[in-house]
């Protein structure tokens, strides 16, 4: 219960940082924007190649070469976005009034490291899921295990480059190294924070089947309010997660706690060995 509590709040801290720039809560919808515009350029090709493949055996390479390029065209496009959150939080508990414009900047500035590791991670992703394909359920099992590993090391990439100005390499490095050096209740807090989503989630089911068992007109209008509300929770929670990565990273790299967590429990997420 006690890390439950922290975790909450946490995230009651991060809210009330980030509640002081609202306007960042618009650079998840800029991603989601960004993504749903790369997609649509690859729709083309995609139908094209469909078209010509008719009849043919499914296991098309032109199919699997688009596959690929979308995969890697998200991965920019939610590290760019991700890492221009960090600097938006990053500017505010540095004592500054960030705005979006300000924030992208300072991604864009850092774009040199930010798109290598966005290919990286990516890169990482696609390679465990063709083994995850490939595997058995021992291999599919180990997979997912490298999988959630492979993001508690990397959680604190994106602020090393684009606070600590590192490259992808020595930025993996450096999330790792703090990984090692700092330990405590993070993880637990991250799984809160998805716990917190998932929890945020429910007005959106509750919707749904009380619309439900009405049908017609209610359920499609049931439909859409949830969808928006889910989209708003998403975007929230995207933006919290950013904040609180800021925190963590400063802490953990300067040992005072950033501002907007001086009376929070931040110390308890990374406990000093």
């Amino acid at each position: 219960m006690g890390r439950i509590a922290n975790t909450w709040q946490l995230a009651k801290v991060s809210w009330a940082v980030l509640r002081q720039d609202r306007e960042l809560l618009l650079i998840p919808v800029l991603s989601f924007v960004s993504s749903l515009v790369v997609l649509g350029a690859l729709l083309v090709p995609t139908l094209a190649v469909l078209d010509t493949s008719a009849g043919e055996d499914q296991s098309n390479p032109a199919l699997a070469v688009i596959g690929i390029v979308a995969v890697l065209a998200l991965s920019i496009i939610s590290v760019f976005f991700n890492g221009a959150l960090v600097a938006g939080a990053y500017e505010r508990m540095s004592g500054g009034d960030p705005t979006v414009s300000s924030a992208m900047r300072r991604a864009m500035a850092r774009l040199g490291g930010l798109l290598p590791w966005a290919l990286l991670t990516a890169t990482v992703g696609l390679v465990l899921q063709a083994i995850r394909e490939r595997a058995g359920f021992l291999g599919d099992m180990m997979t997912r295990l490298a999988g959630a590993a492979w993001d508690v090391v990397t959680f604190l990439v994106v602020p090393a480059i684009v606070i600590g100005e590192n490259s992808a390499v020595d930025g993996l490095k450096q999330s790792g190294s703090l990984l090692k050096q700092t330990w405590g209740e993070n993880l637990a807090a991250r799984v809160g924070f998805g716990l917190l989503g998932m929890l945020a989630m429910i007005p959106a089911v509750l919707v749904i089947a009380l619309t439900g068992a009405l049908g017609g007109v209610a359920l499609a209008a049931g439909i859409v309010v949830a969808v928006l509300y889910v989209a708003l929770v998403v975007v929230v929670m995207t933006a919290l997660n950013a904040v609180f990565q800021t925190a963590l990273y400063l802490y953990a790299t300067t040992g005072s706690v950033p501002n907007g967590y001086e009376n929070s429990s931040l110390r308890n997420s990374f406990s000093r060995r």
